[in-house]
């Protein structure tokens, strides 16, 4: 067999990627086929309705609901702003009269002689949809968005939080093996976004929050750390709409484990660049890896990704362990055997044989394993 095992993370030079790009809600789409567009420019928008009050303003003003109508300076269809004397009564000879501000600015739906209620809605809440790539729009979506593709380099991290940033990259680290703490956060990385290596430090990204920093991407990050900086658990839902002030990607696994080499040569090589990046993940059916996007100028060789082609492990393929005893160590596929061995739990599955690379590899030899992709 040649190949098996489908590889959730994507780690490529050069590539076509595709992104939809869709409103929450059908509006206006104000790009056409083949426009190009720069990551913040806006593609389609709507308006989201806004939030409904209901009032018994009969009630407020201690009046039958028949006689509300007539009390009411402003009529339905009109528009009121916060806190508008909008309902008065007449009073006792011009005195203790009784009235009802507007508690938002919209506008009044209707007003009811039955029930004595006022139904106030807040003014639209417009939504825009930006390109998020650099590139071209090869698709539209009727009243929903478009598809932009663009050739760039693309990287998938296993963990993210925060949702879309556009900013360049900055290198931090020199080595993927290198710790970045609070004192190597400084006010000059504002609006970056931040190359680390093997770790980063619960503090260090408090820091980073407060100077402003757009993004971080390191190998590894303490797990319990998540819920000190969210201040809840995580648990399987998708993360990407936390609004911690910036986006952290994951690149390799929860502890300190080095950057891959390939993943932190690659970011390097594009430092200075902007890049497009997402922390959305989820990790249970229908997986979302977070991204870092950088879009690329001039021809080469071109992988497509991000759609519907995905080639599962082949034989001398890098490959990365995501269980014990060897969790987060580097190695490459020796042997892709068909045939069912039984592992320590006595189940009998599907293995791979591996060969550890770099210090591990030195100690350990090959070995075999059942390892699960994620």
């Amino acid at each position: 067999m040649a190949h098996t095992y489908t590889p959730g993370l994507k780690v490529t030079e050069r590539a076509v990627v595709r992104k939809a790009r869709r409103l929450p809600l059908k509006g206006d789409v104000i790009r056409k086929v083949g426009d190009r567009v720069k990551a913040l420019d806006v593609v389609a928008r709507t308006e989201l309705p806004g939030k409904i009050y209901a009032v018994n303003v009969a009630n407020v003003l201690g009046v039958g609901p028949e006689n509300l109508p007539g009390l009411m300076r402003k009529q339905p269809g009109q528009a009121v702003i916060q806190d508008e004397l909008v309902a008065e009564t007449a009073g006792f000879f011009g005195l203790f009269k009784s009235g009802w501000n507007a508690p938002v600015a919209g506008t009044i739906e209707s007003i009811s002689r039955v029930t004595g209620q006022v139904i106030l809605q807040e003014a639209p809440i417009p939504v825009e949809v930006i390109a998020y790539l650099e590139g071209e729009v090869i698709e539209l979506i009727p009243d929903e968005g478009v598809v932009v593709e663009a050739e760039a380099s693309f990287v998938q991290g296993i963990f993210g939080l925060g949702g879309e940033v556009y900013a360049p990259l900055r290198p931090l680290a020199r080595r993927p093996e290198e710790r970045i703490d609070v004192e190597h956060i400084t006010p000059d990385l504002r609006g970056q976004v931040v190359i680390g290596g093997a770790f980063i430090s619960l503090a260090a990204v408090r820091r980073a929050i407060e100077v402003g920093v757009a993004g971080i991407i390191t190998g590894g990050f303490h797990y319990a750390d998540i819920k000190d900086l969210l201040g809840y658990e995580v648990g399987v839902a998708i993360t990407g709409n936390e609004r911690l002030g910036l986006t952290l990607i994951v690149t390799e696994g929860f502890g300190a484990i080095d950057m891959a080499r390939a993943t932190f040569d690659l970011l390097g090589r594009h430092a200075g660049r902007p890049a497009s990046i997402n922390g959305a993940t989820q990790i249970r059916a229908g997986v979302i890896r977070p991204e870092v996007i950088v879009t690329l100028e001039g021809p080469g060789q071109l992988e497509r990704t991000g759609l519907d082609d995905v080639r599962g492990t082949g034989i001398g393929d890098l490959i990365r362990v995501i269980r014990a005893p060897y969790f987060g160590r580097l190695g490459r596929v020796r042997g892709l055997p068909v045939e069912l061995r039984k592992v320590d739990s006595e189940t009998m599955v599907r293995v791979m044989a591996m060969r550890l690379v770099g210090a591990a590899a030195a100690a350990s030899g090959s070995a075999w394993g059942a390892w699960a992709w994620s």
